[in-house]
């Protein structure tokens, strides 16, 4: 079988930040990187869990909503996968992940969608954990632009 893109990807030197995965078509797949791979530190599960729900309700109710396509966690849990249309710029999509992060960073109260009704492991949520992790991709994506969205070969 023919290796997939994102295998293609220098692992080693992959750093924190957020970049082009793949284009297809339409739709672009960013790779929103919040861990450095294989160093140790990964995204605890119930932190992830909640990062999802969070990023996914803000970034499905924000004016860019018609083109998200979808907002998923990496199996490694070092990232999210971020697929928008392509008639959202780069900059505006890194806004997007930069506002997403902020509200992330700021909510209080119920987690939307963290009812048994709702969600398959309803019980594993880490608010402060997705807290902490949002905060730190703030300070990386205030100053990310186009130039930086390319991997390192």
């Amino acid at each position: 079988m023919k290796k997939i893109a994102s295998f293609q990807v220098d692992h080693n030197k992959l750093k924190k930040g957020m970049y082009i995965s793949r284009i297809d078509g339409d739709i672009i797949t960013y790779d929103i990187r919040m861990k450095e791979p294989n160093k140790g530190d990964y995204v605890s599960n119930g932190a992830l869990h909640t990062f999802e729900h969070l990023f996914a309700t803000y970034a499905r109710n924000s004016k860019f909503k018609g083109s998200v396509i979808y907002i998923g966690p990496m199996g490694c849990r070092t990232g999210f996968y971020m697929l928008l249309r392509d008639d959202i710029s780069y900059k505006k999509a890194i806004d997007l992940a930069y506002n997403s992060f902020k509200f992330i960073c700021e909510f209080e109260g119920e987690i939307p969608g963290a009812k048994e009704m709702e969600c398959g492991n309803y019980i594993e949520h880490d608010l402060e954990g997705a807290k902490l992790v949002a905060e730190d991709m703030l300070d990386i994506l205030k100053n990310w632009n186009e130039e930086k969205m390319i991997y390192e070969k």
